[in-house]
C-alpha cells in the first residue's frame, strides 16, 4: 500500500507542476522581498498591490512570484533588431541584442548580461538545483542561467519574455 501511495503522489505533484506553469513560491518569502516606491525615488520596495497596478498579471506571476512562461510563447525569442532588453518591473538595461542568441529552448537567451544589471541565487526548486536570475535593482525573478551556452562565456541566461521590455535601437 505505501508503494501506491507514493506513486499517487509523485503522479500528482508532477500533474501540478505542468498545469501550474512550474511556479513555485517560497515558504516565508511573498515572492521576492523587494523595496521600491518608484523610479522617482530610485526605491524599488513597493508593495503586492503597487506591483500589481504597474504589471500585467502574466508579468506579476513572473517577476513577482517567480513564475515561468510556456515556451516558445514569447516573440522576444525570435526578436533579431539591434537594442536593448530591459526589466519590464522598473526598466533596468540588463542585454544587449548582441549577445541574444537562439538556443532552441523556447525562451530569449543570452550569453552576457550588461554589467551591473544581474544578480544571482541558488535556486532549489523542482527537485534539482538551478541558478536564478534577477533583476539587480527591483528583484524580479528573470529566468535562470546554466552552463551550457556559447563562447565566450559559455553561459546560457535563459530569460522570460514577460520579464523583459525591448527598446530597438537602444545602445548600451
Amino acid at each position: 500500500m505505501q508503494r501506491r501511495n507514493f506513486l499517487i503522489t509523485i503522479a500528482g505533484a508532477a500533474g501540478a507542476l505542468l498545469l501550474g506553469g512550474c511556479d513555485r513560491r517560497r515558504a516565508g518569502e511573498s515572492a521576492v522581498a523587494v523595496a521600491a516606491t518608484g523610479a522617482a525615488t530610485g526605491r524599488w520596495d513597493l508593495s503586492p498591490a503597487q506591483w500589481r497596478q504597474r504589471l500585467t498579471p502574466a508579468q506579476f506571476r513572473i517577476l513577482r512570484e517567480d513564475g515561468t512562461e510556456p515556451p516558445f510563447s514569447s516573440p522576444l525569442d525570435h526578436e533579431t533588431r539591434s537594442g536593448i532588453y530591459h526589466c519590464a518591473g522598473c526598466a533596468l538595461p540588463l542585454y544587449s541584442s548582441a549577445t541574444q542568441y537562439d538556443s532552441g529552448t523556447g525562451w530569449p537567451s543570452f550569453w552576457k548580461p550588461l554589467p551591473h544589471a544581474i544578480a544571482t541565487r541558488s535556486d532549489d526548486s523542482l527537485w534539482m538545483t538551478r541558478t536564478e536570475v534577477h533583476c539587480r535593482r527591483c528583484k524580479g525573478h528573470l529566468g535562470h542561467v546554466f552552463k551550457d551556452g556559447p563562447p565566450p562565456t559559455g553561459l546560457r541566461y535563459c530569460m522570460n519574455g514577460l520579464a523583459l521590455a525591448f527598446h530597438p535601437g537602444e545602445h548600451a
